[in-house]
């Protein structure tokens, strides 16, 4: 080794103990159940994929209770998310090759058109869904879902039974399951179809370097809070993003504690499709609390409406039930919402 070489692995190992030295007695080290409870991801291998089985009409059921207000009934509604379901063919699921991808024949692509593997929708489900209570579903009532949508997509038949022993059987069916290139530059390794140059080119910088980014564009004030306070638009599961826009927001300090209605709209996010003063995907509070505004039932009325779901009286965008939310705090909730909604 050079003296160069020698020197700098010297100033490496110098700078770890120092970084190390000044982090010592922070944090602990993760206990086996708790890197359990988050690694719970499932591979294209199936490695990670929980022990379970769930039926076709057991699916069916928990499809009309808990997916059916956003996904539609066969999986077909266009209203709040695409289509999970259509645009495939008995042909495609022989190829494993969808023919529309290529010809453009489906106005809009769907999940099973798309997704190449089995244990991609498995993943997705057990971790995010509900919407609005994500990773509540058991490992059986993952399977039924699954195997409910398979059925939609004339993957398994209707009496079918979809488990940890049978799924790597049914990945054999999914329409595009040879749909997937990995020749391409983002793919590491062998797999790289121009030998393992990456497709990008650029060169570290090693002095005078620029010490700021510079943004090139952005939102014009006027228009950062068209859609609500973007901040209220991100589920509170895991890291809290988004910028917090809109005059009520903006000028409530930091620190301030919200009303227990407006910290549970929050908590539940229900802030995720209801603003204060604007409308996103559902109505603004603001808006709620004026046309209902004198009513005697009108507590009554919403609490109902939150519990039950609902479509129609503000567009054609429905509501789905909000199962995960106590009566107790519905109420709440509500009340805030009739008082005026207002933020602090």
């Amino acid at each position: 080794m050079s003296r160069c070489s020698k020197s700098l692995l010297a100033a490496v190992l110098m700078a770890g103990t120092l970084n190390a030295q000044a982090f010592e007695g922070l944090g602990r080290e993760a206990t086996p159940d708790e890197v359990k409870a988050w690694d719970i991801d499932v591979r294209p291998d199936f490695k990670g994929l929980p022990k379970g089985r769930g039926t076709v009409d057991q699916g069916t059921t928990l499809w009309e209770e808990k997916c059916e207000s956003c996904h539609g009934t066969f999986g077909e509604s266009n209203e709040v998310f695409t289509p999970l379901v259509g645009g495939t063919t008995a042909e495609d699921i022989k190829t494993g090759h969808v023919l529309s991808l290529k010809t453009g024949s489906t106005p809009q692509r769907t999940t099973f058109m798309k997704v190449a593997t089995i244990s991609t929708l498995y993943d997705y489900i057990q971790r995010a869904m509900p919407w609005t209570s994500p990773k509540s579903l058991k490992p059986d009532e993952v399977y039924a879902l699954l195997a409910y949508l398979l059925n939609l997509s004339n993957i398994v038949p209707a009496d079918f039974e979809l488990s940890d022993e049978n799924i790597a059987e049914v990945q054999q069916r999914m329409p595009n399951r040879n749909g997937m290139t990995t020749d391409h530059g983002m793919w590491p390794g062998k797999g790289m179809g121009n030998g393992g140059i990456p497709d990008v080119k650029n060169t570290a910088c090693m002095k005078n370097c620029k010490k700021a980014v510079e943004i090139a564009s952005a939102l014009p004030d006027y228009a950062a809070d068209a859609h609500g306070n973007l901040a209220d638009q991100n589920r509170l599961i895991g890291g809290v993003r988004g910028m917090q826009t809109g005059e009520a927001h903006a000028a409530a300090p930091a620190e301030s504690a919200a009303p227990a209605g407006e910290a549970l709209a929050k908590e539940k996010g229900c802030m995720a499709c209801h603003g204060i003063a604007k409308g996103i995907v559902g109505p603004a509070y603001a808006d709620v609390a004026a046309k209902y505004a004198g009513q005697a039932d009108a507590e009554a009325q919403l609490v109902a409406k939150v519990k039950a779901g609902g479509k129609g009286v503000w567009g054609a965008v429905p509501m789905p039930p909000q199962g995960h939310v106590k009566d107790d705090e519905i109420q709440a909730i509500v009340r805030w919402i009739l008082d005026g909604a207002k933020a602090q």
